[in-house]
């Protein structure tokens, strides 16, 4: 118990990406720049759907939660880099360092389960047309967010609860720029091997499971697009499909290399830039791929800055 009360105690100290020297200088601006770039366009994106009557659809009813999901993900690790940096102070308070830890968690085991259930919603567009209107109602779209929100809740709260209960009483340095689960298990005072493998065994199955779903859903797609006979109907469900496919990619990719890679096989450093882009560059990139890929983004776009130039003219 002394153990546990003295950890909760003390200060992290976070391992900073950046120094103060002139290249760096220029990284941190860069980092800066997309960090504002991507909370704009997914806020753009968020704005669009919300008044343009012809994205009230269920595809972007669900793409407005992976905005929103892309917009917390850099606000909880950014902010508090971009302070440090600037105050030259790398420390991080217990309490800090749990919500970092839970809200991360939440938010990435949500869009892992999004992304699975954004391929579902293609799979019955493209192979099952007449029954979409059925399938894919209001109340079926809201269980779709409701599910993913909540299965992250509760992986992130049963796996900070227990990450929280092991004694922090050796080295207080993180080795990451952020309190990320495994980063923090390393400075354990007791053995957190068997919880590790859980871990491992539990980050695998929320990994392939969704992938799974993913897989299964794009195969029936890819059999209904190669019986197509339309060219312009085949292009616009390519091009649906692969601006969530290449999403998809972008997020898999990298939590299969955090998570499904033993870590003896990649660095802390190699560690920290592939946290770096999955917390931030993932989010900026997905509202430019739906918006630059998509008729329908493009033409809301398009209609509010005429509404714009237009009142802006009278």
């Amino acid at each position: 118990m002394r153990e546990s009360n003295q950890s909760m105690t003390l200060d992290f100290t976070l391992m900073s990406l950046f120094s103060h020297s002139g290249p760096h200088l220029v990284l941190f601006s860069l980092v800066a720049t997309i960090f504002t770039m991507g909370l704009l366009g997914n806020v753009i994106l968020l704005f669009l759907i919300h008044t343009d009557s012809r994205l009230h659809t269920p595809m972007y009813f669900l793409l407005s939660q992976l905005s929103l999901l892309d917009v917390g993900f850099p606000l909880v690790t950014i902010p508090k880099m971009a302070v440090d940096f600037l105050q030259e102070e790398d420390s991080i308070s217990f309490e800090g360092c749990t919500a970092q830890m839970f809200f991360l968690m939440l938010m990435g085991v949500s869009e892992g389960v999004l992304l699975s259930l954004m391929s579902y919603d293609r799979y019955v567009a493209v192979c099952r047309p007449l029954h979409y209107p059925i399938l894919m109602r209001r109340q079926v779209c809201l269980l779709m967010a409701g599910t993913s929100w909540l299965s992250g809740v509760l992986v992130a709260s049963i796996q900070t609860s227990i990450t929280l209960h092991f004694p922090y009483c050796a080295s207080r340095t993180v080795d990451h720029f952020f309190c990320e689960l495994p980063a923090l298990l390393k400075l354990s005072c007791r053995d957190t091997s068997a919880y590790e493998l859980a871990l491992s065994v539990s980050g695998v199955l929320i990994l392939l499971l969704p992938l799974c779903l993913i897989a299964a859903s794009y195969g029936h797609v890819l059999g209904a697009v190669l019986h197509m006979h339309s060219t312009e109907a085949r292009h616009k469900t390519f091009t649906t499909c692969s601006s969530h496919i290449t999403v998809v990619a972008l997020f898999y990719g990298a939590a299969v290399f955090m998570y499904m890679v033993p870590s003896t096989y990649h660095s802390p450093q190699q560690d920290n830039m592939v946290s770096l882009f999955y917390s931030l560059i993932t989010p900026t990139l997905n509202p430019l791929i739906y918006s630059l890929r998509n008729r329908e983004v493009k033409g809301a776009l398009v209609k509010i800055f005429g509404k714009a130039g237009f009142g802006s003219k009278r």
